[in-house]
């Protein structure tokens, strides 16, 4: 029977994998962002999965505005990393684990999730960003299988923050009932507060931002019953990818240990946040 053995909520700034790309991760900008990483990794890399479900949002590269599925998946051998317009990130692709990610897509619209299935997919940073938090060196192939969750921030109406934790808890249950020894990490990424544009652009709501990595942990319901509005009032127009954490925590079950949490001002313009639970709930 597969298991969840970690969830990951984390940022996906673009910059972020940038600066890992260009060797700044020492450089005094970043230097306090990478230090607040590596207690995380560490734990990481001595936890491997087999396979990690990345939650995210495609930034107009692999999908373009005219069709915008809520909630889709891939299901796919593998997936090309993204050119976003200044070439692919000098990444590995991404092995994916197509046997599970049919199982996952048949077992959550029997919980009616009605999911769109992606047979081919780019992954852009959205993507590859919080796989490099985890794994800064992967080498010639990341440590782990990865099945692509895509969820709608961008486009009005993006669904509320109770129906992605609904879909985490169904999403723990699907994979808690996949016949063969698994072990899957979970990753909800976005966020955390930030504003891109616009009368508030520049937007850092640091209050919300500690409110979030606290009750992410010990009241996600509280999280949940937000409304978009309130979302994107307190966090900005692009904070309300902090939904995506949700699904994260909902698949992760009750019981859990934070493991380590790190909060930094500014990764480019945007609040950067990680924190990293243990399941207990197996």
């Amino acid at each position: 029977m597969a298991e969840v053995i970690w969830g990951l909520a984390t940022s996906h700034v673009p910059s972020i994998g940038a600066a890992m790309d260009h060797g700044k991760t020492e450089d005094p900008y970043w230097k306090p962002l990478f230090d607040g990483y590596a207690p995380a990794r560490k734990w990481m890399a001595e936890h491997t999965p087999d396979v990690a479900i990345v939650i995210y949002n495609d930034h107009a590269n692999a999908l373009d505005m005219s069709v915008t599925p809520t909630f889709a998946l891939g299901t796919a051998e593998s997936y090309r990393v993204a050119d976003e317009g200044w070439g692919s990130r000098p990444v590995p692709a991404v092995i994916g684990a197509p046997e599970f990610s049919d199982h996952l897509v048949e077992s959550l619209i029997d919980s009616s999730f009605d999911l769109t299935v992606y047979q081919e997919l780019d992954v852009d940073h959205g993507l590859t960003v919080p796989l490099s938090v985890y794994c800064p060196d992967p080498g010639e192939r990341w440590p782990c299988a990865v099945v692509p969750l895509l969820v709608n921030v961008i486009q009005y109406p993006q669904p509320t923050a109770a129906r992605c934790l609904a879909l985490g808890r169904a999403l723990g249950e699907a994979i808690r009932s996949f016949p063969e020894d698994l072990r899957v990490a979970v990753f909800g990424t976005g966020g955390m507060s930030h504003q891109l544009a616009g009368a508030r652009a520049g937007l850092i709501n640091q209050d919300f931002d500690r409110m979030y990595l606290d009750a992410i942990e010990h009241d996600p319901d509280k999280l949940a019953v937000l409304t978009r509005e309130e979302y994107i009032r307190e966090a900005g127009s692009e904070g309300i990818e902090m939904i995506m954490w949700l699904i994260m925590r909902g698949a992760l079950g009750p019981r859990i240990r934070r493991v380590h949490e790190t909060y930094h001002v500014p990764a480019s313009n945007t609040a950067a946040g990680m924190v990293l639970f243990e399941n207990l709930s197996r």
